[in-house]
């Protein structure tokens, strides 16, 4: 039965490699690489919406991003602290081998292990357990009303190809390490990796035997890095690729013109922000020598007085921004627009505050920033760059590609003076981003507070949120620590990002907000 599967699987991936003449082959670029293949290897958007096209969670989201099934047929509270999920029967691995709840525990403490960064997805949770082949318990440490929310990232991964290929512990990014699960895949998804060429091109192939309905009709799929900006629009305007991921601002208006392309775009629950070290006594990269300036909460708002970004979002972002004062926006359980209120553009204060800080002459820093990730990302910090030297802040750019920008900042301890980042809380709740951005780094908390920022009251505020049921005075408690995070100015919020798309006519997919792009989806017509 075994060998009839492969053959099977053999000879769709052969037709599927075809004449194009004969099939729905879709082209996509972008202007990064996936980087891994590994589904815990990095908590970043791009890197998780590629490899759940191969790799599923127990629950996913829909169109209209409802949680609905995948692995998991339903999933029940039987206690307080007790969440069981009953597994999908009669599903198998590309491979052929049967999903099982073995599966499931496996892939819980591979995520949950050394060079993981995805821990947090588990992080309430105290004990993952197999109750029989397809029923699975998760054991929280205290009530999580959000965990399956939190599940949706979860790709589980075959516990026997991980074993065969010395696989079993995740390959560290921040340290360059790979291993057989950084260039290769196995899941039980809607496809199959057929070639991986890192920072050139991916293939992918239908999964033959996957255990859904697919929606999409292709038949082959080639993701394309295509850095320059320029190369790729004018890939899609040629006809070399049939969307487009990325679209700077500055070409939308040509996109939108040309016969036989559209644009899709949408707010995007994303916010760009900037990080501060606060934690060493002198900082990596500076010219200030013996201190931190940056432990001085008025050095933290003097450079938020200057950044002027009404400027950012009219000539760098083109109007495709969202100006924000907090770290989560619209779309997010727990935004009040009431609490998103930025303080205007005030250099005088600035300069004030810097002097009453022991720095009337400024003082010199490195921004950390990526040039593949964001849209216009290095555009951005050059801005910045400027802004900060009319208050005596020299700035040093270190742009650079994602893969280096965050083996450099989400090191475990941070390599990193002051750095531009974005997050999007994959609960589309305000705990995600409280609880990963500016909760003390302990354990599993903290993950993503690059900083070093630290506040007691702050963290037992983001306890109790992870308990409490009641929303009004849940969202009372959220107001409660984004103020404490503006009072300390934590960061230095920017915006959030309009996700922008472009296709060809022929093609339908469905853009999310929060930027993941799942292939099942896509058609191409003819």
């Amino acid at each position: 039965m075994l060998r009839r599967f492969l053959l099977a699987t053999t000879l769709a991936l052969g037709l599927a490699g075809g004449s194009a003449a004969q099939a729905n082959v879709f082209r996509w670029a972008n202007d990064g690489d996936v980087n891994s293949l590994d589904p815990y290897s990095r908590q970043e958007t791009f890197l998780l919406t590629f490899n759940a096209n191969i790799y599923e969670p127990l629950i996913r989201r829909s169109r209209t991003l409802d949680l609905e099934p995948a692995l998991a047929t339903r999933w029940e509270q039987v206690d307080p602290l007790t969440w069981r999920f009953t597994l999908r029967p009669n599903v198998r691995f590309s491979d052929g081998t049967p999903f099982t709840a073995d599966d499931v525990v496996f892939s819980a403490q591979r995520m949950r292990g050394p060079g993981s960064n995805t821990a947090s997805f588990l992080a309430s949770v105290a004990e993952v357990r197999k109750v029989d082949d397809l029923t699975v318990e998760m054991v929280t440490r205290q009530p999580d009303p959000i965990l399956p929310q939190n599940l949706t990232s979860f790709g589980i991964m075959s516990k026997a190809w991980s074993e065969r290929n010395n696989a079993t512990r995740v390959a560290d990014l921040t340290a360059r390490e790979e291993n057989f699960a950084t260039r290769n895949a196995m899941g039980t998804g809607p496809f199959v990796l057929v070639s991986r060429e890192p920072d050139r091109r991916t293939v992918l192939a239908p999964n033959p035997n996957w255990w859904d309905r697919p929606e999409h009709n292709l038949t082959r799929v080639e993701f394309n890095v295509i850095a320059n900006d320029a190369t790729r629009i004018a890939a899609l305007l040629s006809g070399e690729v049939d969307m487009v991921y990325t679209v700077p601002p500055q070409d939308m208006e040509r996109i939108s013109r040309t016969a036989g392309l559209r644009l899709i775009q949408g707010p995007e629950l994303r916010t760009i922000y900037l990080g501060m070290d606060q934690s060493r006594d002198e900082l990596l990269k500076s010219d200030v020598r013996g201190r931190n300036p940056f432990k001085d909460v008025r050095v933290r708002r003097a450079m938020a007085l200057a950044i002027d970004m009404e400027a950012i979002r009219t000539r760098v972002m083109r109007g495709q921004a969202r100006i924000t004062n907090q770290i989560f926006g619209p779309g997010v359980n727990g935004f009040l627009e009431e609490n998103d209120r930025r303080p205007p553009v005030d250099l005088e204060q600035a300069r004030r505050l810097l002097a009453e800080a022991g720095y009337p002459n400024g003082f010199g820093v490195t921004l950390d920033c990526p040039n593949d990730r964001y849209v216009n990302d290095e555009a951005i910090c050059t801005a910045i760059v400027s802004m900060l030297a009319r208050i005596g802040v020299r700035v040093t750019l270190n742009a650079q590609t994602r893969v280096r920008f965050f083996a450099e900042v989400n090191a475990p301890r941070y390599n990193t003076s002051f750095y531009l980042l974005g997050w999007t809380p994959n609960t589309y709740d305000a705990h995600n981003s409280l609880f990963n951005l500016a909760a003390t780094r302990q354990g599993d908390r903290g993950n993503f507070n690059n900083g070093g920022y630290s506040n007691p009251r702050f963290d037992a505020l983001v306890e109790q949120i992870a308990v409490e049921t009641n929303p009004q005075q849940r969202q009372a408690l959220i107001t409660q620590a984004t103020r404490i995070l503006q009072e300390d100015q934590a960061y230095i919020p920017l915006h959030q990002q309009t996700v922008v798309w472009a296709t060809r006519q022929n093609v339908t997919l469905q853009q999310q907000a929060d930027n993941g792009f799942p292939l099942r989806l896509v058609r191409v017509g003819q």
